[in-house]
């Protein structure tokens, strides 16, 4: 299946997209994760009490979001978790991008395995008053953060053979049953999503359910700075189901997290 929004004559360097490095590149990550609590206004609700037991930095992210029908994807979510809508529709998203910085609390980030690329297939749900993501599928570049996630959050993820040079992100998964590719840039000016608006709807999430949607965990980080983007999307094997139209895309270049351990939904 293809899809996107612009077909490229030729790939573009930063300078002639204006786009910039992320402003707090000059941070170390550890740092720049932890200083990500020092901004809670935004958040829905109050930070766990409990401690906060992983760091990641995400990076390049791209944000393409498809309108579908609930209906559709009751089937591919557990009972337990309302499937959230917006605009009379639910919306099912890819995000490809880079985790720099991955790290247990407390312990370095260590170059060999703390930097990888991911690929989540994602929607929107709530249990109770805690809006949230669940997961479809997470796609990860590194087995032994893929075991990990799988044993610690009751996630599924998956591994996959992944390149990213920050313009096309290609991924394949083990056993050939996913094929990904995204070509993408911004393409806009960098704003924060109000209250109320469909791109806060999709982005300003700040927990995520596993474990059949008996597990939750939390997160933190500031609000996102996205931009308008563009980008040619082949895939084949990533959503439960078809998707249909031209997708709503944007990038964020940056964000620095915190991630609680998870526990169970009351």
């Amino acid at each position: 299946m293809h899809l996107g929004v612009e077909q490229f004559q030729r790939r573009l360097s930063r300078s002639e997209r204006g786009e910039a490095r992320p402003t707090m590149s000059t941070a170390t990550y550890e740092q720049a994760q932890a200083d990500s609590l020092q901004e809670l206004e935004h958040r829905p609700w109050p930070l766990s009490r409990a401690p906060w037991v992983m760091g990641q930095t995400w990076e390049r992210l791209l944000f393409a979001h498809w309108r579908v029908s609930a209906e559709a994807l009751r089937p591919h979510v557990p009972s337990r978790l309302e499937i959230e809508e917006f605009d009379g529709s639910a919306w099912i998203a890819a995000t490809p991008f880079r985790i720099e910085g991955l790290r247990v609390r407390g312990i370095p980030a260590f170059p060999r395995v703390s930097r990888l690329c991911e690929l989540n297939c994602r929607t929107y749900v709530r249990r109770g008053d805690r809006p949230g993501i669940w997961f479809f599928s997470l796609d990860a570049s590194n087995l032994l953060a893929v075991q990990a996630a799988r044993l610690t959050y009751g996630l599924p993820y998956r591994y996959a053979s992944i390149t990213f040079d920050d313009e096309t992100f290609s991924a394949e998964r083990e056993g050939g049953d996913m094929r990904f590719t995204a070509t993408y840039h911004a393409a806009g000016d960098a704003f924060t999503a109000e209250p109320g608006t469909l791109e806060h709807f999709l982005v300003e999430r700040y927990c995520l359910y596993g474990g059949g949607g008996r597990l939750r965990s939390d997160i933190h980080h500031r609000p996102w700075s996205i931009r308008p983007a563009e980008a040619t999307i082949d895939e084949a094997g990533l959503f439960p189901g078809e998707v249909e139209g031209e997708p709503l895309l944007h990038l964020a270049e940056r964000q620095d997290v915190v991630i609680w351990p998870p526990a169970p939904v009351r």
